[in-house]
């Protein structure tokens, strides 16, 4: 295991193949302040760095994922004038959707509780989302008079469909993970016990798979979104293309051939 401090606002922790990052503001719901911001990408920048690094959890430590912004990092003195929040938007919060939505591995989201705000569309940029059953998923941002930020106006619509997206983002209520799950806005919804382990057993099956195809896997869904079918299929002649020259496509093929499992090592 990777040792941080107790006290450190991401921990970091390695398994098999696999890394977990832990938000550990855990008196503060795991809200995010600039040091937190700062140690998250660090930790994303670094785990796309370590070639023995296949999948990454992103999880919470205490009884929230992550309440989106802390605040009270914002304040201002009184008489002061309003903060420019697209400071804080394109310092952080833009930077680290962009870093998740570029990783050359899958990413997990596990939810061990709430996910409010910039919290929730944290975990929606993630490639697959796991929650404990007492996690709630909260668009907030309504509640002090703005929008959803984080890619949160992107995903959501793309997940629940308009007329859900703009309900959740406008009235602010909380969504159960089981109805986050029926809603397909999240993979699966678990026991809060089970949660870890779903986790890491998940990191786990998705670090023996072949990374390459995963990533270009997520690549193409992203385009689909906007593009035109006759561009997805280039795309998709394109990406088998340069999939079928890789050492996992050729041990894939002779581990079907020998009728074993294949042992997939390449990672971009």
């Amino acid at each position: 295991m990777t040792d941080t401090p107790a006290d450190a606002v991401v921990r970091i922790e390695d398994g098999a193949g696999w890394r977990r990052l832990t938000l550990n503001r855990p008196d503060k719901l795991n809200s995010f302040n600039a040091d937190q911001h700062v140690a998250l990408k660090a930790a994303l920048d670094a785990a796309a760095e370590d070639r023995s690094v296949r999948a990454v959890i992103l999880t919470g430590a205490g009884r929230g994922f992550s309440a989106g912004q802390d605040l009270s990092d914002r304040n201002r003195a009184p008489g002061a004038p309003p903060p420019d929040l697209s400071e804080t938007i394109e310092r952080f919060y833009n930077p680290l959707i962009r870093r998740l939505r570029t990783m050359p591995v899958p990413v997990i989201a596990a939810v061990n509780g709430v996910a409010a705000g910039a919290g929730a569309n944290i975990a929606f940029a993630c490639d697959l989302v796991l929650a404990a059953k007492s996690a709630r998923f909260i668009q907030a941002f309504s509640k002090i008079g703005l929008i959803p930020d984080s890619g949160g106006t992107w995903t959501l619509p793309r997940l629940v469909g308009r007329a859900r997206a703009y309900a959740l983002a406008a009235l602010a209520e909380p969504v159960t993970a089981e109805t986050a799950e029926s809603w397909g806005m999240i993979w699966k919804a678990v026991d809060d016990a089970a949660l870890a382990g779903e986790a890491e057993a998940l990191a786990a099956r998705l670090a023996a798979m072949p990374t390459g195809a995963l990533v270009r896997l997520r690549e193409g869904l992203d385009l689909a979104e906007t593009g035109t079918l006759s561009a997805q299929l280039d795309w998709e002649r394109d990406a088998q293309a340069a999939l079928g020259r890789s050492d996992d496509y050729q041990e894939g093929v002779a581990a079907f051939m020998e009728k074993r499992p294949a042992r997939f090592a390449e990672r971009s």
